[in-house]
């Protein structure tokens, strides 16, 4: 069995964090899935999805360690030719990557207690980002 849907998240750019665990988890529930897997994936170059406590200190210093490692203004080769000056999104989001994957048992998304899923927005512009989220498994 596989059932998938995209959702949309509006977004501010900057490495904005949104957090999506209730939507995927709703997805798993309507697929009727009860023992499989469920992919997430970021549909994009300048997204991505990766877990995290979602509390906003937290949020913050992820934030923030994004900036030290990938600096909005480092400027890139990608700025210079295209002249979006959003390379840094690019390097950020195929750092973390674009997808992750999650066992589900007995209809259940399989994630710690403070473990939530994410979607970070690196470009540097507000956007509507589509994220792709398909289960796979037996009913």
């Amino acid at each position: 069995m596989v059932h998938g849907k995209q959702i949309e998240i509006r977004t501010n750019g900057f490495s904005d964090i949104k957090n999506i665990t209730d939507q995927v988890k709703q997805v798993v529930s309507n697929s009727g899935v009860t023992n499989g897997l469920v992919a997430v994936t970021a549909i994009g170059s300048t997204a991505s999805i990766t877990t995290i406590e979602y509390e906003p200190n937290l949020v913050k210093d992820m934030q923030e360690q994004l900036e030290k490692l990938w600096p909005e203004k480092m400027g890139t080769r990608h700025g210079k030719t295209w002249g979006d000056d959003n390379g840094f999104s690019h390097l950020r989001a195929s750092f973390l990557g674009s997808s992750e994957s999650f066992p589900i048992s007995n209809g259940s998304v399989i994630l710690g207690t403070w473990q939530q899923i994410i979607v970070i927005d690196h470009d540097n512009n507000p956007r509507s980002r589509k994220v792709y989220i398909q289960v796979v498994g037996e009913k």
